[in-house]
């Protein structure tokens, strides 16, 4: 007897709500993803609290890198662009555009393409005889033909060995934070050289009160060049085409045949991102970290030591400093086991590489009817799947797929 046969027959269980499909995760992607979903004529259970990452995860303050053009929700009928929150808005379209104008042009997507958000976290997700039984985090029994797993970065923080030892008071990772007011008159230290870590640092010395920021690079900061898409001439445009990722052919082809990329070998496409996509920080950032922050670019952490409240660091320059505080701007990478709703039997039946799950066209993962998009994508599609630009594509493809699979079912 299947799991769900057993629920609908135990007195004790709940009833059990069906669908076409649930998707899990309610932010960039979830509710793309949703929205064309819904424009399909299917039932749809999107269970996340919207836009949650991006309000409980990210520091007051902060800015999009990307431009407003390049970080649209999709609906099918192209009703809820930011272009018309702008509009009916009555609102400049900034560069670069403050996170909470994004956000509220995110919630208001939300309410009018996908508004019926259950904001329950889903605790379990399971298949049994061709169909998914998911267990809500109060209880609540799912059932539904299709899964798309739009959980974002949500689990995938990047936390390196050796910080693992020393407990959250000392050495967190951004991803804990959503503002810095916990750390005003401290001395911090921040690893990372990419936008996030850069912005982070600004942000603590700036809204955090902080008494001084360390920020620790690897490499030497990768700051890209001042935009200028207001101010490019025709010719420019032709030899670098504006793209949401950044100007030129190659990001142009990235979102304007967005699946593309996914014909390539595997190997060729993990060299491609591995040296086109370093981490780097946008041009504004500049001068609110040179003069401000200490860089120490080209430089790791040899040691570290917990010392009266605080922790020892010795720099692979030699230099010795004591602070509060070590801040993980490390940023996040796809480990399919670290998705603890999966079923060890459902996890086991996902083939992936490198714990990363294989996708074909579809977005379709090895177990039929189960998607994933967003970041668990880019190793597959390519890295117009790490920005919001990706979206729309992702969430087009999944929504004809599901349909035709879903369809099938019945």
């Amino acid at each position: 007897m299947s799991i769900v046969s057993d629920l609908q027959t135990s007195q004790q269980s709940p009833l059990v709500t069906k669908y076409d499909v649930v998707v899990v995760g309610a932010g960039p992607y979830g509710l793309t993803t949703a929205a064309h979903l819904i424009g399909k004529g299917l039932k749809v259970g999107v269970f996340g609290k919207p836009m949650e990452l991006w309000r409980n995860h990210m520091p007051v303050g902060m800015y999009l890198r990307s431009h407003w053009w390049a970080t649209n929700l999709s609906d099918p009928r192209k009703k809820y662009s930011f272009e018309r929150y702008f509009q009916l808005n009555k609102l400049e379209k900034p560069y670069p555009v403050p996170m909470s104008v994004f956000l509220d042009y995110a919630m208001w997507f939300q309410k009018n393409a996908v508004p019926e958000v259950d904001e329950t976290y889903v605790a379990s997700v399971d298949r049994q005889d061709g169909q998914f039984v998911l267990t809500l985090e109060d209880g609540r029994i799912v059932q539904a033909t299709a899964v798309v797993m739009a959980i974002g970065v949500y689990y995938y923080t990047r936390r390196p060995e050796e910080f693992r030892l020393f407990p959250k008071e000392l050495v967190s990772h951004a991803f804990d934070h959503s503002d810095y007011s916990q750390f005003q008159g401290k001395h911090l230290l921040v690893v990372g050289g990419g936008q996030s870590a850069v912005e982070y640092a600004a942000l603590l010395l700036e809204d955090g009160g902080v008494e001084d920021v360390h920020l620790v690079a690897r490499h030497k900061i990768n700051w890209l060049e001042r935009d200028r898409s207001a101010e490019r001439s025709w010719r420019e445009k032709i030899a670098e085409p504006n793209a949401g990722i950044a100007p030129g052919w190659t990001n142009w082809a990235l979102e304007y045949l967005p699946y593309l990329f996914h014909r390539f070998p595997q190997v060729r496409k993990d060299r491609y991102i591995r040296s086109n996509y370093q981490a780097a920080a946008a041009a504004w950032l500049r001068d609110r970290v040179i003069g401000k922050v200490n860089i120490h670019e080209k430089t790791s952490i040899t040691e570290m030591k917990t010392q009266d409240d605080g922790i020892d660091v010795t720099l692979s320059d030699g230099q010795k400093l004591h602070v509060d505080h070590v801040l993980l701007g490390t940023g996040y990478e796809v480990h399919l086991s670290q998705l603890s709703m999966l079923s060890p039997a459902l996890s086991k039946q996902i083939k992936s590489d490198q714990d990363i799950p294989i996708l074909n066209p579809w977005f379709e993962s090895s177990v039929p009817g189960l998607y994933f998009v967003g970041l668990s994508a880019v190793r597959s599609f390519g890295p117009l799947y790490r920005f919001v630009v990706g979206a729309h594509a992702s969430g087009r493809r999944v929504a004809s797929a599901t349909a035709r699979f879903a369809a099938r079912r019945k």
